[in-house]
């Protein structure tokens, strides 16, 4: 019987990967990127630049090794002859309008004295700069050909899946028209490049001197710009969406410059145990950790505790995105914020200002130690608010930090300046200690600190 089963179970099995749609269809063959790599070579330029710099004159090394190098680099510094040299570079670009406007970074471009633009047809011209925007790490540069030149059509970034075939056209290690293709890996990557990372990952092979190129999705559109690499990486390059530089584009053509929206808030991610603390069933948002003095934060009424969950009806989900939607809103314009505060959401109306008019922003011993805490706590003296870049601020100073203790797991550090506990103002270390008095084992407390110029939240779990 149970062999009747068995031949039975493998029976219905087969029929029913034999059943019409019972199996996927069969994977397709990569396409055929022959054509697509001939429709748009020609709008891919080679961008070569030189400029002036000073270098001294190399001192020998002395017999005496390291130590007789640091004689002389300490006390001939400056002295030999300066003699100027060209530095010269290379990287890539794309055309985006038939009278000779191209993209590129501004990291190929930057602090060039001469730049020279090579057409795919080999003929070569002087650019010059029109517009710069370090932020983004994009330049607009124009060429004079007196004809009409291939266009880069702009695609859509926003419309990219990942897994999506891609092509990269550039030049790198000089070799000039070169082809690579692959996958969208992911997108919305953060590398730490700027204030407003969101990168299109791919394993299209990216290489020096590909800076500043286009990657095209299958239909022949840009969808991105060729910017950075994993140093030792293989199969890792990144690009800039194009919509991110289809937005400030107007403004580098006509201004040379960008403006942006800001709102005067510091904010850091929103963790589990962060959300937690605050009521918040969800791990996303914006944490404001400060609010900036006369900005349009201040005058809209947000806090430090604010937990920002929209912007204009958008989710933030990473705290990221928050100063990406900001940079991108017209500056005046009047603009919707969700935030979570004191256990439920709100919502607030904030005139969005512009980027770069933001407002400028007793000696005691020490205390002793916290064991529930595993740190050691002492009064903000003159001398350690020099040593720790905390003049002017109050709260409870961290001067240890006990190894493997709760202190420690919170990544918490000596000089760390403790300035509020679970929404209470510390502003010296025996307010901490009378707090901590009452505090229970394995109570979680949300703390406030200041390392240096900058805050942040952490949690700590008593014991």
């Amino acid at each position: 019987m149970q062999k009747f089963l068995r031949k039975a179970l493998t029976l219905a099995v087969l029929i029913g990967f034999c059943l019409p749609g019972a199996l996927p269809e069969a994977s397709a063959a990569p396409p055929d990127f022959s054509q697509l790599a001939e429709q748009m070579m020609p709008s891919v330029v080679n961008i070569s630049t030189s400029k002036t710099v000073q270098r001294r004159s190399p001192v020998m090394p002395g017999p005496g090794g390291d130590l007789f190098d640091e004689f002389f680099e300490r006390f001939f510094r400056g002295m030999p002859e300066q003699r100027p040299r060209q530095q010269q570079s290379l990287g890539s670009g794309f055309i985006i309008s038939a009278d000779g406007y191209i993209l590129t970074n501004d990291h190929v471009v930057n602090g060039a004295d001469e730049i020279k633009v090579r057409l795919a047809d080999g003929r070569s011209f002087d650019a010059h700069i029109k517009g710069t925007d370090t932020k983004l790490d994009l330049a607009l540069l124009k060429i004079d050909t007196g004809e009409t030149l291939p266009v880069a059509p702009l695609g859509d970034s926003d419309d990219l899946k990942i897994g999506e075939w891609v092509m990269a056209i550039g030049n790198p290690f000089g070799l000039n028209q070169t082809v690579t293709v692959g996958i969208v890996s992911a997108k919305g990557r953060v590398i730490g490049a700027g204030p407003y990372d969101d990168f299109i990952q791919t394993d299209a092979s990216i290489n020096p001197g590909n800076s500043g190129g286009p990657l095209f999705n299958m239909r022949g559109e840009v969808v991105g710009i060729n910017t950075a690499i994993v140093a030792h990486g293989q199969g890792i390059g990144f690009a800039i969406p194009i919509n991110a530089a289809q937005i400030v584009l107007p403004q580098l053509r006509e201004e040379g410059r960008v403006t942006r929206g800001y709102l005067g808030v510091q904010i850091q991610p929103v963790t589990d145990e962060l959300a937690a603390s605050f009521g918040l069933k969800e791990s996303r948002g914006a944490l404001v950790v400060d609010v900036i003095a006369g900005t349009p934060a201040e005058e809209a009424g947000l806090q430090r505790g604010d937990i920002i969950l929209e912007f204009d009806g958008r989710k933030i989900d990473s705290h990221n995105d928050l100063p990406r939607l900001v940079a991108a809103t017209p500056v005046g314009k009047q603009s919707r914020l969700k935030i979570w505060r004191d256990g439920r959401t709100r919502d607030m109306r904030i005139t969005v200002g512009r980027l770069g008019e933001e407002a400028p922003p007793v000696e005691r011993p020490a205390v002793g130690e916290s064991d529930k805490l595993g740190l050691t706590l002492g009064e903000l003296t003159a001398e350690q608010a020099r040593r720790f870049d905390l003049e002017g601020k109050q709260g409870a100073l961290i001067t240890e930090i006990e190894p493997g203790g709760p202190a420690a797991a919170a990544n918490l550090r000596p000089g760390d300046l403790i300035v509020e506990v679970s929404g209470r103002s510390i502003s010296s270390t025996a307010e901490l200690q009378q707090i901590l008095a009452t505090v229970s084992t394995d109570q979680v407390l949300r703390l406030l600190v200041q390392r240096r110029d900058g805050l942040f939240y952490t949690t700590i779990k008593a014991r």
